[in-house]
Order: structure tokens, then C-alpha cells, then sequence
């Protein structure tokens, strides 16, 4: 058989799943028995991982700064903050440890998730919606309305606030899923409120000794803003070589706080490498939103990140994203605007966000770059 007959007979054997059948999601096609990644998920040789040359070095991780918490809130606060400046500015990822949320809390909510992506298909799909704005949506790779390639990911989004108002449209099965995600939404709002206050205070925007903000109460509204949960599915993937479990972004509000597995996956850009993150258990790994990075205007920056896929094991990480009120529009700290740092971003919201993504392939920081006045 000639290469050329033989790569097309690859080719047919990949597309034979009906289109129908990538809209329901990777964690269907393996329930199904999918040997080869179908050619709707193979990235462009550029874009794929470069599994060979990782697995074969150190070089390929990186241990973010970590952040005490229970330092934070002490007598330290002065040299933790320091830390947290440096961590906002050069990486715009961190890890938090000591931060107060339980183990059992921490362990309780990833195995609700785990159990969610191990319902039947049908139970599941009952959420699967392309609706940006619904209250609870399941779905698979990025944007799938969008996406030329899938990524290699199912999920599952839900507004949490305020949680009386959403908990009757979250999942009824598992049976604990509701009870176990309204409480660990609101201890990850709490942390968030607290990490916000310590990052106004290293912008020189908030006094701890005296509890006051100069930037027209922004914690009052971070207190009443929007916050999204969304549990993440990687299954073990028959090519992990071809394809991403998600493709490089940035995320889009203040703060998204990430509970990771023991799985390694998650990838930063740093220095123009991609650098993998090593999990500590039960700490969360913390990064920078366009949101914040605007309102910041420029001094903390919003950091590109990926996601790998593996072979043998399902990887499920719990992301908790939290910014301003839906409504409210996001604009640089008039505090932060100098001669020498002049405005760099145009206002901006969460619907024109909602606009531009559903009319644009959401890559890279393809948003941020669209409002940036210099």
C-alpha cells in the first residue's frame, strides 16, 4: 500500500463519525471507543504540544510563586503583599496555600464533578446548550460554535450568584452536587474577596489599617459581582500529540481561582515557553483576567495558558471565575492613569464580550488586543 493510499485511508477512518456525533462531546466519543482522534480535533502542527521533548525534561515546569495566606493575614502581611506584587507582575499566576477552605471541602467538590461526567450521556445532555447567557450550561471544547478545531474537553458552567437564585436551574444528579457546589462557591467568593483587597492594596488602592478603598468602593461591587463555576473533563486521549484539552487564552474577569487533580496539564506562557504547572495538593492556582489587567491598566497582566491532554488518565479541574457585575463596565483605575502611564484600554463590558466572542474565533488574547488604545 502506498503512504498515500494508506493516509487517506487514515483519514476516512478519523472522519467516520457523523459531525452530529463532536457536538456531544469528547466523553461521548470514548464511551464509545474511539481509537484515533478524529481530524475535526487535530491541531495544525504549530499549535500541537511537544509531548517527545517534554517528557524527557525538568525544563518544561515551573513552581509559581505561593502565597500564604495565613501569612497574609498576619504580621507578614507587609512582605507576603511584595510576593503577591511580584508574582501579579512577572507571572500573573500564583498559588494560594493555608487559605482556609478544607481539604474535605476541596475533596468533596471534586468528586461531585468526577461523578457528574460519569452520568449516562442522556442525563448529562439534558444541560448541553450553546446559549452564552443560560444559567447552567454543559458543553465540549472551547466554543463550539466557533471552533475550526475542538479542543479536547468537556464541561460544565454555572452561574453561582446569587446562589438563591441559580440553584434550582444547577444539575439535580448527583443527588449532593447543588448542596456541595453552593458551599464551595461561596468559600471560593470569600477567598476571592479577600485576595482582591490584598491586590488593591499592593496597587495602592486600598488601606488594610483603615479599611477604606480610594477607587469608588470597587470592593462593594466585587462583593455583588459575577462569578461562574466551571468543572472541567480531559479524558485520557488515544493521541494526546494532536490536540489540547484547551488552546492558548487568557481568561476574562478579575480573578479565576483553579482547583487542580493530582494530573499535571495546565500550561503558562512564560518568557515565551510553555512551561507546565506542578500541582500542590489542595492549593489553588490563581491568575490574572483581562478584567483585572484593564482595570489595573496594564500594571498586572492577564497571562496566556494552555491545557495537555494524557493518555492514561481523566483529568477534572474545578474553576471558579469571578469579576464585576455582568452589567457593570470595566474601565482603568483613574488612580492608575499617569503622564507616564496614560490610559491603555478602552471601557468595556461583559456583552461586548458576549458580541465578540460569538463573532470571532476566541484565540489568544484576541479580545484584550481589541480594546487596547496603546
Amino acid at each position: 500500500m502506498s503512504p498515500a493510499i494508506s493516509l487517506q485511508s487514515e483519514k476516512r477512518m478519523r472522519d467516520s463519525q457523523p459531525e452530529n456525533q463532536y457536538q456531544n462531546g469528547v466523553k461521548h466519543l470514548c464511551e464509545n471507543g474511539i481509537k484515533k482522534v478524529p481530524e475535526k480535533y487535530i491541531f495544525p502542527v504549530t499549535d500541537r504540544p511537544d509531548t517527545r521533548k517534554e517528557s524527557h525534561s525538568n525544563k518544561t515546569n515551573i513552581k509559581l510563586p505561593v502565597i500564604d495566606f495565613a501569612e497574609l493575614q498576619g504580621p507578614n502581611r507587609f512582605q507576603v503583599l511584595e510576593s503577591l506584587t511580584d508574582a501579579c507582575e512577572q507571572y500573573g499566576f500564583f498559588q494560594v496555600v493555608n487559605h482556609g477552605i478544607s481539604t474535605d471541602a476541596i475533596s468533596s467538590m471534586t468528586d461531585v464533578c468526577k461523578r457528574f461526567f460519569e452520568l449516562p450521556f442522556d442525563e448529562r445532555h439534558k444541560y448541553m446548550t450553546t446559549d452564552m447567557k443560560a444559567p447552567v450550561r454543559y458543553g465540549t471544547s472551547f466554543s463550539q460554535n466557533k471552533d475550526g478545531v475542538y479542543c479536547w474537553r468537556d464541561f460544565l458552567k454555572v452561574v453561582c450568584h446569587p446562589v438563591p437564585d441559580v440553584l434550582s436551574h444547577w444539575p439535580s444528579s448527583p443527588q449532593d452536587l447543588r448542596e456541595q457546589a453552593a458551599s464551595y462557591s461561596m468559600e471560593t467568593r470569600n477567598l476571592f474577596l479577600m485576595l482582591m483587597r490584598a491586590i488593591l492594596e499592593s496597587l495602592g488602592l486600598w488601606s488594610a489599617e483603615m479599611n477604606i478603598t480610594k477607587e469608588n468602593d470597587i470592593l462593594e461591587e466585587l462583593q455583588e459581582g459575577s462569578q461562574m463555576m466551571v468543572a472541567n473533563c480531559y479524558p485520557p486521549c488515544p493521541e494526546p500529540e494532536l490536540t489540547l484539552g484547551m488552546p492558548p487564552h487568557s481568561d476574562y474577569g478579575f480573578l479565576t481561582l483553579l482547583l487542580q487533580d493530582e494530573v499535571k496539564g495546565l500550561q503558562i506562557q512564560f518568557e515565551e515557553k510553555w512551561l507546565t504547572v506542578e500541582p500542590i495538593p489542595n492549593a489553588f492556582v490563581v491568575n490574572i483576567g483581562d478584567h483585572l489587567e484593564v482595570f489595573s491598566n496594564g500594571r498586572y497582566r492577564s497571562v496566556l495558558h494552555r491545557v495537555l491532554v494524557n493518555q492514561e488518565k481523566t483529568r477534572v479541574t474545578v474553576a471558579s471565575l469571578h469579576s464585576l457585575p455582568f452589567e457593570r463596565v470595566i474601565q482603568p483605575s483613574p488612580q492608575l492613569i499617569t503622564k507616564e502611564n496614560p490610559r491603555r484600554y478602552k471601557d468595556t463590558d461583559f456583552a461586548t464580550f458576549l458580541e465578540y466572542i460569538s463573532s470571532c474565533d476566541p484565540k489568544k488574547k484576541a479580545f484584550l488586543e481589541s480594546i487596547k488604545l496603546c
